[in-house]
């Protein structure tokens, strides 16, 4: 028999959502919410995921359901989507963060003799 891994747990608590804060690093949002990964790609781009998981449950939140199991089925539905969207393509192309949104991109040049040498 398989069982649905999208399919919310049947014992989802009505304080599931406090949990969350005690969830730190992408893996531990991804297994809490029952999301199979690939190790390799949460590590080159934890953050960017987790940070598109927060853009995206921003743009739901006026469309959030009140009932619990529903909630959590979102937010696993949209971490599943953040997860998938670095699977399919990667940070420079996203563009999560604003540094790859600049024109200049995430390069910038210092000359040396723009540096100050500062003594106590």
């Amino acid at each position: 028999m398989t069982t649905d891994s999208t399919a919310p747990p049947k014992d989802v608590s009505d304080d599931w959502e406090e949990n969350l804060d005690e969830l730190s690093a992408a893996e531990d949002f991804l297994q809490f919410f029952q999301i199979p990964y690939d190790a390799t790609v949460v590590h080159v781009n934890r953050l960017h995921i987790l940070q598109r998981f927060h853009d995206y449950l921003r743009q739901a939140e006026s469309s959030m359901p009140a009932e619990t199991v529903a909630r959590w089925a979102v937010h696993q539905r949209l971490l599943q989507r953040a997860y998938r969207d670095f699977v399919e393509s990667d940070a420079l192309t996203e563009k999560v963060f604003q540094v790859f949104r600049n024109p200049g991109g995430c390069h910038s040049f210092v000359s040396i003799e723009c540096l100050e040498l500062k003594t106590k």
